[in-house]
Order: structure tokens, then C-alpha cells, then sequence
């Protein structure tokens, strides 16, 4: 009877681990073994005449590929969309000749605008025309398949839930009081912002991967290896060391391949899609990227989206602390 207690313990750890490891099979496969376009929002220029007709044969390609439904004036309007990563292209149909002109932003992920570009190149041919295509946001030459943001940012990731449970193993998953949480918080906040410069210098200066401001890009690492250690303490002040496990099913298992990393949320199936963006890789992604290729544009919603994380885990964290402190003896916590 003695050995019941450590021996269901043991079990049921091994039972966790095995479920979160098929889980992470499960999440990866399914979101990454068969990208097919879904919906790409494309801005679509054609003469009055001839504009309607063009959408209606873009809406109603088989499988829905693209959603062509968005407007723009002339090319410089269509141009500052795709630039403001409002739409994932623009096709500029040409009503005096037979070559259209396809606007794509390859620092958006290249398998998304060559996939773009496939499917507008298949639907032309069909109709007798051909395309050109203008890349308005390449990548850099040391990212040449637009992924450099999507390994940064699971480095991020990795080294704020690792930071976190080391503090956590060392000095026990639940902290007693703000006195001994608002330490943990603390030495995060300093390992966040060396960490989160480190990757950018590492990224940019050091390795020429990701364009862009080291400043912003810096600045965006902390705040994910923040938002990212912060969620783990508030899990495992919640469940203990069982904490860890549910922190890397938010950020590994379910974050990483809805991030938008390989491909692009149009390219993965629609629970990925749907998730993605309110998980802290996927946010992460889409503001590198943006800052990397895009000078920053359309980044308030996905800095909001980790701003909440980090708040959120940070508040729970210190709440959790001062009422395992505050009753002691009556407090049950799981």
C-alpha cells in the first residue's frame, strides 16, 4: 500500500506524457501534411466592364482557393494593400491585352505566393491569358523561403518556457506570496529582454537571416519569451508541475504548427487557421514578419494579442501567490 501512492503518480505522468506526445503527432500532422489554399484574399483591378465576371470565375474555382472579393481602385490602391498585408495579392487584369500582372509579398511566406500564384496562373490559362507576377516584399536573400521569423520566434518560445520551469523546478511550481513570486517575474522580465535582443542580434546582424529593425524586433522577443514564461507560471501555480506539460500543449503542440511558420494560415486546414493568431507563436510570426518585410505594418493586433498573454500570466501568477499565502491551511488549489 505504501508504494500505491508514488506508483499511481508515476503512472499517471507516464499517461500524460504519452498523450501530449501523441497529441504533438497529431496537432503537426494534421496541420502540416497537406497545405491546400483556402480562401487567399485577393485584391482584384479589372476595366468596370469586365471586373465582375472576373470575380465571379476567381469566387468559384473548385475547392475555393481565394477569396477575390476585395477591391481596389488602380494598382497603386492595390499595391498598398498587399504592402499593409490587408490582402495576400492583387491581380491587375489587363483589358487590352491577354498578360495580367499578379502583386505577391513573399516576406508573407513563400509557399503562400507561389501557391497564389499557381492557382491565378491555372484559372488565366483556362481563359487564354497569361501572367506576370511582382514580388512588392521579397524576402532577403538569407531567408529565402520566408521562415526565418517562424525559427526565431519558437527560440523565443522555447527559451520562456524554459526559463520557467527551471525556476520552477528549483524553487518549487507554486510560489507562497508575492514576495516569492514577484522574484520569478522579475528575473524573467531580465531574461526576456536578453533573450529577446539576443535572437534579433543572432537573426539579423549576426547570421543577415530577417531584415529589418533589431530595436522592434528585439523589443518583439522579450515580450514573447515574457508572454510565453509568464503562461507557464500561472499553469503551474494552477496545477503544479502538471503546469509545464499544459504550457507546451498551448505553445508547442496547438502554437507551433498553427503559427503560420512553414505555411500561412490560408495553406493550413481551418482549426489551425482559427487558432493561430490568439496563440503567442502565431502572433509572434506574424509581427516578425511584418516588422522584418512590411516596416512594421499591421502589427496592433498580434502585439495585443501577447501583450494579454503576458499580462494575463503575470496577474494570475502574482493572485495565485497571495492567496496560497492568505489561507494556508484552508486554501485547496489543484
Amino acid at each position: 500500500m505504501e508504494r500505491a501512492g508514488p506508483i499511481g503518480r508515476t503512472a499517471a505522468l507516464v499517461l500524460g506524457v504519452l498523450l501530449l506526445h501523441l497529441a504533438f503527432v497529431l496537432s503537426y500532422v494534421g496541420a502540416l501534411h497537406a497545405p491546400e489554399p483556402d480562401r487567399i484574399p485577393l485584391a482584384v483591378v479589372a476595366p468596370d466592364d469586365a471586373r465582375a465576371e472576373v470575380v465571379r470565375r476567381l469566387d468559384t474555382l473548385p475547392g475555393a482557393p481565394l477569396d477575390p472579393l476585395h477591391r481596389a481602385a488602380d494598382e497603386a490602391e492595390a499595391r498598398r494593400a498587399v504592402e499593409r498585408r490587408a490582402v495576400d495579392g492583387a491581380l491587375l487584369v489587363d483589358g487590352a491585352g491577354t498578360t495580367d500582372t499578379l502583386l505577391v509579398a513573399s516576406g508573407g511566406g513563400t509557399a503562400l505566393s507561389e501557391a497564389l500564384t499557381a492557382v491565378v496562373a491555372r484559372a488565366g490559362e483556362a481563359e487564354g491569358r497569361s501572367l506576370r507576377t511582382v514580388d512588392v516584399a521579397p524576402t532577403a536573400d538569407g531567408d529565402p523561403r520566408g521562415v526565418s521569423s517562424f525559427y526565431l520566434v519558437v527560440g523565443w518560445c522555447v527559451g520562456g518556457y524554459l526559463c520557467a520551469a527551471a525556476l520552477g523546478l528549483t524553487l518549487g511550481p507554486r510560489p507562497e506570496g508575492t514576495r516569492h513570486a514577484l522574484p520569478r517575474l522579475l528575473v524573467l522580465a531580465g531574461y526576456a529582454v536578453v533573450g529577446g535582443v539576443g535572437g534579433a542580434v543572432i537573426a539579423g546582424p549576426v547570421l543577415g537571416a530577417l531584415p529589418g529593425s533589431v530595436a522592434a524586433l528585439g523589443a518583439l522577443g522579450a515580450l514573447v519569451v515574457f508572454a510565453t514564461g509568464a503562461l507557464m507560471f500561472a499553469l503551474q501555480g494552477l496545477f503544479g508541475l502538471a503546469g509545464i506539460g499544459l504550457a507546451l500543449l498551448l505553445v508547442v503542440v496547438l502554437g507551433n504548427p498553427s503559427a503560420g511558420g512553414a505555411f500561412p494560415y490560408p495553406l493550413l486546414p481551418a482549426f489551425w487557421q482559427a487558432i493561430g493568431p490568439a496563440l503567442i507563436p502565431g502572433a509572434g510570426v506574424w509581427t516578425a514578419r511584418s516588422i522584418a518585410y512590411f516596416d512594421g505594418r499591421s502589427t496592433a493586433t498580434p502585439v495585443l494579442v501577447l501583450a494579454i498573454w503576458a499580462v494575463a500570466g503575470a496577474a494570475l501568477t502574482l493572485l495565485l501567490a497571495r492567496l496560497r499565502a492568505a489561507r494556508p491551511g484552508r486554501l485547496r488549489l489543484p
